[in-house]
């Protein structure tokens, strides 16, 4: 073996090595339940078909049954369907939860003249290195017409001697495993951004850094 392609092997090896030795944590999570067309306000005298969404221990979409409740049934009534009715001008507040009971997902609706549905605000977050390789910085993330938009700040840098270092949107963030790839990371420092088309605002969580052909997670940051 010459030695150009010894110190290279050397180089993977070591890489390898330490980031496993830095960066093993397990998959698991917490659940989460989350309505995923929630409303300010209802109409009075209308009905509408709340939806959800059940993110299991590792961050993966399940169907289950659910429990559906209004804190006062005199201004909006659901079912175990959850389907509401507007009963009276007031407020009320809708929980759903699993049937355990452990994970639950709770919002304050106002019964008005008009059904409001609720606006997607744009996030702010950071993220942050979960190995000794530098990456950092400061991003916004919204919602376009054909998808979201995650922009990075100025503060923005990473490090340039990963190899094959990718960025994903997931919803468990020690795992990549059935998340969305948004590619390579061809800038290291400074703004930038992506837009991502077919991705719905609410659908994940984090933003994660993979070295691809290790498997091997670098940093990561929380959406919502």
């Amino acid at each position: 073996m010459n030695l150009h392609l010894f110190l290279i092997l050397a180089t993977f090896t070591l890489f390898f090595q330490s980031c496993i030795g830095d960066d093993f944590v397990e998959d698991n999570i917490e659940p989460v339940l989350s309505c995923t067309n929630p409303v300010d306000t209802l109409a009075f005298g209308s009905n509408y078909q709340f939806e959800f969404q059940y993110l299991n221990n590792i961050g993966r979409e399940e169907t289950i049954e659910v429990n559906w409740q209004s804190s006062d049934t005199s201004v909006i009534t659901i079912n175990n369907e959850g389907l509401a009715s507007a009963n009276a001008q007031g407020n009320a507040t809708i929980t759903l939860k699993t049937l355990d009971g452990t994970t639950s997902h709770s919002k304050e609706i106002t019964v008005g003249q008009s059904t409001v549905l609720t606006q997607n605000d744009t996030i702010f977050g950071r993220i942050q290195t979960t190995t000794f390789y530098e990456l950092k910085g400061d991003f916004a993330y919204s919602e376009t017409n054909e998808g979201v938009l995650l922009e990075f700040m100025n503060n923005y840098s990473a490090s340039s001697s990963l190899p094959g270092l990718y960025i994903y949107l997931s919803n468990n963030p020690n795992s990549i495993g059935n998340a969305f790839e948004i590619g390579s990371v061809e800038v290291f420092s400074g703004a930038h951004h992506y837009n991502i088309v077919g991705v719905s605002f609410d659908e994940y969580r984090y933003i994660v850094y993979f070295c691809k052909p290790f498997n091997v997670k670098v940093g990561d940051g929380q959406i919502q």
